[in-house]
């Protein structure tokens, strides 16, 4: 997917747009919708589909956000990280 968007608003505007559709099709948005993502900061593998400088974003739907980015060791991930090269979005039910 393609957007005008810098990365964190369009992750924004998907997790936005999953809890929509979840509850637009008759489901409870009962659980935590993550946006996780990166830059591409180093050259890609061969196979990667995401050249320098492009974003890979991962949406989670997670009963227990936390425990889920503990599970993946998010915090460890982000270590050593430019501070504009990494964000997560969360969506929380009310």
């Amino acid at each position: 997917m393609e957007s005008p968007l810098d990365a964190p608003r369009f992750a924004e505007e998907l997790v936005a747009g999953w809890a929509s559709l979840r509850s637009d099709d008759g489901h409870g948005v009962n659980h935590g919708i993550l946006a996780l993502g990166g830059r591409k900061d180093t050259p890609a593998a061969n196979s990667s589909p995401l050249g320098l400088g492009a974003w890979g974003v991962d949406v989670v739907e997670t009963p227990d956000p936390d425990a889920f980015l503990e599970g993946i060791q998010w915090e460890q991930l982000k270590v050593g990280r430019p501070a504009d090269g990494v964000f997560e979005v969360l969506y929380k039910p009310l």
